[in-house]
């Protein structure tokens, strides 16, 4: 009998795994809290025996060594990884036993990275589960840009021989379990659909029903932006990331939030778009805790620069430090909880803005305000307002001069991505309106949206 517990990483859109016997267990790609791996394998009563990592992350910082230390486990890396720890390297074929006849078989599928290595895991000798990593997700793979981009082409045709050897080796019904594919931008996109089998993906996955080129041709169009914190993940994982500190951080009042703020670090409030709007201290910006938060704070922050963070509460506040070592944003400078009022300093009022809905907008009218389109240049290519302005929300805070003058009606395709703009362009003294909703409603109030 064996085990597979998924660990859901929901903030980053990843998954990690634990896999076992009734003694014995394996972690797949832990994250850097280690602290609920850990947890899952007290709950099933199992040792963990091996930490194995598919290929050197781009998109969060591994637990994989710490879980290692802790559990004294060996910590399997592929061995065409260059990393400056000691590890158990992993070559094609290599088999480790879990417990009893549940053995762990290496099979080398490069595409997402050079060394990507995917493990079988057999039961009696028969493949009951593959992780797969960044390789052969569920209806797509992972992209193959994020190395070099020299080798973008060629790890394209390696992710499409990699699928069709997994396809080719393994049987029909074993499970297919990814990493990647549920939300990160690792993924050459999304999944549809929460699992999958081999032989399910046979046909509908595009790796597995397109010949070679016009696969590559479409996997390399259809790249989306890649979040500018990668550029630090992969460096993190081959050095070998150093144990988190999840304790609290120093407790900020409305003086040192003001201090902070004026020498240009960054305020971050965690609380929810609407509260925020209502009502948040001057020069603050809003990522929702609730939302991507690791994603897009990781991607817009320059890297290094301090951040304190304001919550509704000590639970968000640590729920938000969790999701934020995640991507190597280890220490919050400060912080505080509790309600707004209490951040700013005696005499000093929160400032608000107004937030509406397409329908509204349609209501006001397009002329004499600017309408701001945050979306990723993908997203505005099946369609967008006419006239709007276009400047993706990750770029929004260097290009904040590019913004016509006038009052700035800003939109996204939901609503978050939009009140992490606002924040922003308030903060920089704009008059802002935050459309609270989904774009599809922009053609049902009326707008003019230009498609094709």
């Amino acid at each position: 009998m064996f085990f597979i517990d998924t660990i859901e990483l929901e903030g980053l859109g990843n998954r990690s795994y634990l896999a076992g016997g009734r003694e014995a267990a394996v972690a797949v790609d832990p994250p850097r809290d280690v602290d609920q791996v850990l947890a899952a394998a007290a709950r099933r009563g199992v040792r963990i025996t091996h930490v194995v990592e598919t290929h050197i992350h781009n998109d969060y910082v591994t637990g994989g060594l710490e879980l290692a230390r802790l559990t004294g486990a060996a910590y399997l890396v592929p061995a065409g990884a260059r990393v400056s720890f000691a590890r158990v390297p992993v070559s094609d074929g290599d088999t480790v036993t879990v417990e009893g006849e549940l053995e762990l078989r290496a099979v080398a599928t490069p595409g997402h990275t050079p060394h990507h290595t995917s493990y079988v895991l057999r039961e009696q000798g028969r493949p009951v589960a593959a992780f797969t990593g960044g390789s052969l997700l569920i209806g797509t793979v992972g992209r193959p840009d994020l190395v070099e981009p020299r080798l973008t082409e060629r790890l394209a045709r390696a992710q499409h021989a990699s699928a069709h050897r997994l396809a080719t080796e393994l049987p029909d019904e074993t499970s297919v379990l990814p990493t990647h594919g549920f939300g990160s931008f690792c993924s050459s996109a999304q999944a549809e659909g929460d699992a999958t089998t081999i032989g399910k993906e046979k046909s509908v996955n595009a790796a597995l029903t397109t010949d070679v080129d016009s696969f590559v041709a479409r996997l390399l169009a259809e790249l989306d932006d890649v979040p500018a914190y990668y550029t630090h993940m992969g460096p993190a994982n081959a050095a070998g990331p150093a144990p988190v500190d999840l304790t609290a951080p120093a407790v900020a009042d409305a003086r040192e939030i003001a201090d902070r703020l004026a020498a240009g670090e960054w305020v971050v409030d965690l609380r929810n778009r609407v509260a925020f709007a209502e009502g948040h201290v001057a020069g603050s910006f809003n990522f929702e805790a609730d939302g991507k938060l690791a994603t897009y704070l990781a991607w817009m922050i320059p890297w290094g620069r301090p951040v304190t963070l304001l919550a509704d509460s000590p639970e968000q506040l640590a729920s938000a430090q969790r999701e934020l070592v995640r991507v190597g944003i280890d220490r919050p400078a400060a912080a505080a909880t509790g309600a707004p009022q209490e951040w700013v300093a005696g005499g000093d009022d929160l400032v608000s803005f107004p937030r509406s809905t397409f329908a509204g907008l349609a209501e006001r009218g397009t002329d004499g305000v600017v309408v701001l389109d945050v979306r990723r240049d993908s997203e505005r290519g099946s369609g967008y307002i006419a006239g709007s302005v276009h400047i993706p929300v990750h770029q929004l805070h260097q290009r904040l001069d590019e913004v016509p003058a006038g009052t700035v009606w800003v939109h996204c395709a939901g609503g978050m991505r939009a009140a992490i703009a606002a924040s922003l362009l308030h903060a920089a003294g704009r008059d802002v309106v935050a459309v609270d909703d989904g774009f599809d409603s922009a053609t049902e109030a009326g707008l003019t949206v230009v498609t094709g």
